[in-house]
């Protein structure tokens, strides 16, 4: 593991301004520019990623376990990415993300190659529920695969920073040795916080080479013998789909009670550049309607498969798309576009349908990248805290999580 460490030359920082002169980041803001501080690697493919205000006249204000969405100019074409953010709310003077490079991710890839002290971002204000603030309790159990460390990062350096009496264990799981990350700092934290407990699983170990931890996968029995009272903690999870399911039969088969499980969902950094496109949309667009779980009805089906909408140019930009039985016009103001959607699917399923490409990322309701103005019209909002109280009392919309109940004007 390297640690080599790379801070910006410029400003140079000689005092640290009193709490009460500076305002809170995070607050007020739905979008900031921040200015890159230090970048540190944690290991062959992990990079933490250190930032500040442009002003320097603000304290970052969130919960631990948050994460911030960055807008990024990545090969000419805009893309919005959400990262949860590593350091805790008790150090507010610096925010820290820390990326996995994913061999073929757009993204993280972008990032490991191009920000450097100094490089300015465009980043979104923290948002999520995964906290421990949103679940206090005695006991906590921490449970993290790969990169699923970061959150947990976060909130154990905070409960730590506030002298909390919480009884937490961390269990982390990676491949090998070396993708170990913050491993220096957790035996630290091991050793001074009375209260914390880690234990690092390895799945992979070369002969020869040295491991003092746990080896091999976490499985439930491995789970249980580890942490015997994991009923009577509130169980956070963080990683790959398949590890969190694991986890979920392993507290099922326990008797652990499932309204103190809480998981983070959903990760962008493995989506890879083939996937990603130019960013463009192709003038001749197939449409395929489809129910609420995806499926293509019958008749369709029987039908030989989807109609195809072409694009007429600027005198057909005000159409509607297609016609779906019992679904409503949504009209698209900056693009003039209208097209039709049915009452069990979300504007943002809708739009993709019809060809359009509205800002989005998790299409799960928390990252708030697909978050739009409802200028006439109601809908259905069903979220996972991607959106704050005042915006939506400003009639701020998620596209994501929105079901029609009529015609919509949305500002996008």
């Amino acid at each position: 593991m390297t640690s080599d460490t790379t801070s910006a030359p410029t400003p140079v920082v000689h005092h640290v301004s009193h709490p009460s002169t500076l305002s809170c980041w995070g607050d007020a803001e739905d979008e900031s520019v921040l200015v890159c501080w230090h970048v540190r690697d944690l290991s062959h493919d992990v990079k933490s990623l250190t930032f500040a205000t442009k002003s320097g006249r603000h304290l970052f204000h969130f919960e631990p376990g948050q994460f911030v969405t960055l807008r990024l100019p990545v090969d000419g074409v805009e893309v919005m990415r959400s990262y949860t953010v590593s350091s805790p709310p008790t150090r507010p003077y610096l925010l820290t993300i820390t990326v996995k490079r994913q061999p073929g991710g757009v993204v993280s890839e972008w990032l490991h190659d191009n920000v450097r002290p100094g490089t300015e971002l465009v980043v979104h204000a923290p948002l999520g529920s995964f906290s421990t603030v949103r679940h206090p309790a005695d006991k906590y159990l921490f449970l993290a695969a790969g990169s699923g460390l970061t959150p947990m990062m976060s909130m154990c350096r905070n409960l730590i920073d506030l002298g909390s009496p919480a009884d937490v264990v961390l269990v982390n799981s990676v491949r090998t040795p070396a993708d170990v990350i913050f491993g220096d700092e957790l035996r630290a934290l091991d050793a001074i916080g009375s209260h914390l407990r880690v234990e690092t699983l390895c799945s992979t170990v070369a002969e020869g080479e040295e491991w003092a931890g746990e080896r091999g996968r976490l499985d439930p029995e491995r789970l249980v013998r580890l942490v015997p009272d994991l009923c009577e903690r509130e169980v956070f999870v963080c990683g790959p789909a398949p590890y969190m399911d694991m986890v979920k039969g392993a507290l099922r088969a326990a008797g652990h009670d499932p309204a103190r499980y809480h998981e983070e969902t959903f990760t962008f950094e493995d989506i890879p550049r083939a996937d990603f496109g130019d960013g463009l949309v192709d003038p001749v667009v197939p449409y395929q309607p489809t129910d609420a779980y995806g499926n293509v009805p019958e008749e369709v089906a029987a039908d030989g498969g989807a109609a195809v909408v072409e694009e007429q140019g600027a005198e057909a930009a005000g159409d509607v798309d297609a016609e779906i039985p019992g679904s409503y016009v949504v009209q698209f103001t900056r693009s003039g576009r209208s097209i039709e959607c049915g009452p069990d699917e979300t504007v943002l399923q809708a739009a993709f349908r019809a060809g359009l490409t509205p800002p989005s990322s998790c299409s799960e309701g928390v990252c708030g990248t697909c978050k739009a103005t409802l200028l006439e019209g109601e809908v259905d909002m069903q979220h996972n805290g991607g959106i704050r109280p005042r915006e939506i009392k400003m009639g701020k919309v998620l596209l994501c999580s929105s079901k029609p109940l009529g015609n919509l004007s949305v500002e996008a």
